[in-house]
């Protein structure tokens, strides 16, 4: 029986791991926010970075990718490696995945994701919201064994667009991160 993992952040251009297909779609009823803290990938725990994860919003969508994984065996190499890559996500959830905005019948069902919880005993790294200027100056300034913070957002906009799908919290986010780089205020405090 194939597995299927929905891909939402940084998983829609580098998923690390074999998959037979990957379809491109949608989850309802969750925004992707960037409220979760990076503390070994795009931050450190001294300036932690942010990252993306799933809150609920009623009527809203969220757009990404599943990867279908069919062996037993890379079934179990993609789970050892997410188990690592995702550790700040504390936990897995599983969702209903649509391929057609006007279907209300979903592709698949049952795809697996991380979330980052809003709680702070099983999720030390939540940050939560902040006014996007905040927002956009923590990930303009940290930076981490896998690179500057500001490239996790550039990349992830790319990647959304490419899918076609416009996410106006990405795209906000992302000007704004523009605009602090073009005054030039990435300097640590």
């Amino acid at each position: 029986m194939a597995m299927w993992i929905f891909g939402y952040g940084s998983l829609i251009w580098k998923a690390g791991f074999h998959y037979d297909d990957r379809l491109v779609g949608f989850i309802k009823g969750y925004r992707r926010v960037f409220y979760q803290g990076s503390t070994d990938h795009r931050g450190t725990p001294e300036y932690p970075g942010r990252t993306v994860t799933l809150e609920p919003a009623q009527g809203q969508v969220c757009w990404g990718v599943a990867y279908k994984i069919t062996s037993k065996e890379h079934q179990s190499a993609a789970l050892e490696y997410l188990e690592v890559r995702e550790k700040q996500y504390d936990r897995k959830a599983y969702f209903d995945f649509f391929t057609d905005p006007s279907s209300v019948t979903p592709a698949l069902c049952g795809v697996m994701t991380y979330i980052g919880s809003t709680d702070k005993k099983t999720n030390e790294n939540y940050l939560g919201p902040a006014p996007i200027e905040e927002i956009a100056k923590q990930i303009a300034t940290a930076e981490g064994p896998s690179g500057p913070n500001r490239d996790y957002l550039f990349h992830l906009e790319k990647e959304l667009i490419k899918i076609g799908c416009k996410d106006d919290h990405v795209i906000e986010l992302a000007n704004e991160v523009r605009q602090i780089l073009l005054k030039g205020e990435v300097i640590r405090s």
